[in-house]
């Protein structure tokens, strides 16, 4: 070998060592940082409510004999939830099958008597008038007949309309009463809400203008399964303002398991602002420390400390340390001795 072909190589080598130390990388996963506008949130609490809470209220006026459900059970629409009784109501039933049993004697003795009254009157022998009394008497008894046996047929109605119903499909909030208490008709046995949940929102006034239907919201994520945010979507603005802060429902996936009235935080968008936005692995950190790496105009890398803001999604935000037109390059790819 000659000794220039022996000094190129040993040039090549000092030239590749030196690239090595400066930490020089390849161009092409490069990232220019930007500046752009993203959703400035504010974290506010957050409501869980059922849009639908009806009271299952008594038909009758009595007793309650049985209570069946208690606080936070699931119903159906339909299901008898107590029985109220009224002692009233069986004698009153008693009397009424004595009086008619007692018509129906008087509607025998009528039909006897109009039998043989007809049989005169063929005769002839028998008055016309005295014929149309006997037919009366017959159909006045009758009718007393029909009259108690309506009487009846209503106060065993009020006996089935002892069994309160729930009035939909959903869960107990509460029993106001227990088994033995007197109710009167229309009373409430127990208030049910329908498993139709929302999130109510309360912000204040100022930020009205910033509530719009089909504004997404996000939802702290440990309230709900222990691990990532959740998403939802506002449906519902509400036209009046009450005590200064505006009121808006929104629908947010897995809210079944809550309790009605339990506080989550919400975080929500007011207004934009403008940040910078890398992605995450772009970001190293060391002892407390977060940096990334920056390519220089003369194509050396340095490591710059920075103040790094909120995660959204695969991005993080930078407070202060970058500027706009910064080439930012990956961590592992960065080539040391």
């Amino acid at each position: 070998m000659s000794r220039f072909s022996l000094f190129s190589t040993h040039f090549a080598i000092l030239s590749l060592l030196l690239l090595l130390s400066t930490g020089v990388l390849a161009q092409s996963d490069n990232f220019v940082v930007k500046i752009s506008d993203q959703p400035d949130e504010k974290a506010i609490f957050a409501t869980v409510e059922s849009l639908d809470v009806v009271p299952a209220r008594t038909r009758i006026s009595g007793t309650i004999a049985e209570l069946k459900i208690s606080a936070g059970d699931p119903v159906e629409q339909g299901q008898v939830i107590a029985l109220i009784s009224d002692s009233k109501n069986a004698l009153r039933i008693r009397a009424l099958n004595a009086q008619i049993a007692a018509a129906k004697a008087e509607v025998t003795n009528a039909e006897t008597e109009l039998s043989r009254a007809k049989d005169l009157f063929d005769r002839g022998i028998f008055p016309k008038a005295k014929l149309d009394t006997a037919i009366t008497r017959a159909d006045v008894a009758r009718g007393r007949i029909k009259s108690l046996s309506a009487n009846r047929n209503l106060i065993s109605q009020e006996v089935r309309e002892g069994q309160v119903k729930a009035p939909m499909s959903g869960r107990v909030l509460n029993v106001p009463v227990t088994a033995g208490t007197v109710m009167l008709r229309g009373e409430t046995i127990a208030r049910i809400a329908a498993e139709n949940y929302v999130l109510r929102l309360q912000l204040p006034e100022r930020d009205a203008r910033f509530m719009k239907i089909g504004g997404d919201i996000r939802v702290d994520g440990s309230l709900i399964d222990g691990s990532n945010s959740k998403v939802g979507k506002i449906t519902r603005v509400y036209p009046q303002i009450v005590d200064g802060k505006v009121i808006a429902d929104s629908q947010v996936q897995g809210l079944g398991d809550f309790f009605v009235g339990e506080r989550v935080r919400v975080w929500i968008p007011v207004q934009t602002r403008r940040t910078i936005l890398i992605p995450m692995n772009l970001l190293s950190s060391q002892f407390g420390v977060d940096t990334v790496y920056l390519r220089k105009t003369d194509g050396s890398i340095s490591q710059i400390i920075v103040q790094p803001g909120r995660q959204r999604g695969d991005n993080i935000e930078i407070l202060s340390g970058l500027i706009s037109g910064d080439e930012l390059v990956t961590p592992s790819e960065l080539v040391t001795p």
